[in-house]
């Protein structure tokens, strides 16, 4: 088959090595033409995944036109903030029968949309998926074992792509909530920052278990006030990938909330690099979201008030600590 995959970031790349790896025909594109340039020359990708090589027959290049043109499906490997925008320029080069799958794992900070809905936006009538699950960039492009979800489309679909994404190294499983599988790639981001402060404040194992217990609580419950199940987010995009979010020192919105606990500004840090936390664009929204569903979301709150409002992380911590006692389930 062949693979077009937009973006040329750390998981785009890792899924272009993944599906050559799987014997696909594979074309990865990028926006930045001096960087593009530089990775079909060099085969690397130093910025984002430094020590891994890009095959030979990989197409690498910025002509949209000539990654997409009979592409049997699109990966979209952009983060959540840019689908838009990457996407309406070449929509109309999109194969017009080919599954667009998303990588992204956050909410449109202006809209509040899914990815996938960004998606269905931006190109009516196309099969739309999402793919999301502990997949670390930096493993993945290894080789290494990763388990991953799908979603959307048809359960026909579901099982082609399913099929055509696996082999010994990726194994893909199918969920028919793309609703919650997305809101888990979205949320998890969020409690991944918080898991960081937490580090950065040298707060303890203690503590970032509690992060991770409460903030599973907290994006079950998100996931069930907008009609999600809660089942998903039990599985492999729920606690799974918040696990490895939280916890990994692959884990950029993890290392972002780390930099912040250490006393850094968002500004500074968001200026020191070119790599997207998408934790931190989603807390806003999950923040202004929650206000609407009437939910408590204190952790995901606290940390859209410590990244935009000033809030300083020792005093969010207090906060939370001193909260109302209430019972652990409801």
């Amino acid at each position: 088959m062949k693979v077009a995959v937009l973006g040329n970031g750390g998981f785009g790349t890792a899924l272009a090595i993944a599906t050559r790896r799987m014997g696909h025909d594979v074309a990865l594109w990028g926006h930045d033409v001096a960087y593009t340039a530089s990775i079909a020359t060099t085969r690397r990708n130093p910025r984002y995944l430094p020590g891994v090589e890009v095959q030979a027959d990989v197409l690498v290049t910025t002509d949209a036109r000539h990654v997409l043109a009979g592409a049997d499906f699109v990966l979209v490997a952009v983060p959540t903030q840019y689908v838009r925008g990457v996407l309406v320029p070449v929509r109309d080069l999109l194969p017009r029968d080919a599954p667009l799958v998303s990588l992204a794992k956050g909410l449109e900070q202006s809209t509040s949309l899914r990815p996938s809905q960004v998606l269905a936006d931006v190109a009516p009538g196309r099969p739309i998926l999402a793919m999301s699950g502990p997949s670390h960039a930096e493993e993945v492009a290894r080789g290494m074992p990763a388990l991953v979800v799908l979603a959307g489309a048809t359960p026909e679909l579901r099982r082609d792509l399913q099929r055509a994404l696996s082999d010994q190294h990726l194994r893909v499983y199918r969920n028919d909530d793309l609703l919650g599988v997305e809101l888990c790639g979205a949320l998890k981001n969020v409690i991944a920052v918080a898991a960081g402060i937490a580090e950065g404040l040298g707060l303890g194992d203690n503590a970032r278990a509690a992060i991770l217990a409460r903030g599973l609580a907290e994006m079950v419950r998100y996931g069930q006030a907008e009609g999600a199940r809660p089942e998903t987010f039990y599985g492999l995009a729920g606690v799974g990938d918040l696990a490895a979010t939280a916890f990994s020192p692959h884990g950029r919105n993890r290392a972002l909330g780390e930099r912040i606990g250490r006393g850094e500004t968002l500004q500074s840090i968001l200026a020191s690099t070119q790599k997207v936390a998408e934790g931190v664009f989603t807390a806003r929204v999950v923040q202004r979201r929650a206000g609407e569903l009437r939910i408590e979301m204190p952790l995901c709150d606290a940390v859209s008030r410590v990244l935009f409002e000033g809030l300083a992380p020792a005093i969010a911590v207090r906060e939370l600590m001193e909260r109302d006692r209430k019972r652990e389930v409801d």
